[in-house]
């Protein structure tokens, strides 16, 4: 799926990246601990957030984030963008919360970056 699909899927605005509308995602992962996005997102993901400071743009570059998806209508600061605008990392808004936006994302093939948890490990 492109970005300009799931610009679409999502009815978002693109704040940064216009250009890059034609890269193609496969994955997504939502959080707002960058800690837990260091730990499990994989490169070339959509990463799904309400978090609009510099360290999701910093964090996105380590990781090779493919897009920024902000919920809520989240807008960043401008210093926000420009960092995404140096780095090449497309950022979009989205009105939807996290669960919707996930969720209208994996209904259309999108799947997540972890694999399913094993109830017994959860358990132990």
């Amino acid at each position: 799926m492109t970005l300009r699909e799931v610009k679409d899927i999502l009815d978002a605005e693109v704040l940064v990246g216009q250009e890059q509308m034609d890269k193609d995602v496969k994955t997504a992962f939502g959080a707002d601990l960058m800690s837990d996005v260091l730990a499990f997102a994989k490169a070339g993901s959509l990463l799904l957030t309400g978090l609009t400071n510099p360290q999701v743009v910093r964090t996105s570059d380590v990781l090779d984030i493919a897009a920024i998806i902000l919920v809520r209508g989240k807008k960043p600061s401008p210093e926000t963008l420009t960092l995404a605008e140096e780095l090449k990392i497309p950022i979009m808004t989205t009105k939807f919360i996290l669960f919707e936006t996930a969720g209208r994302l994996y209904q259309r093939g999108i799947v997540g970056c972890m694999e399913r948890v094993d109830e017994e490990r959860v358990r132990t």
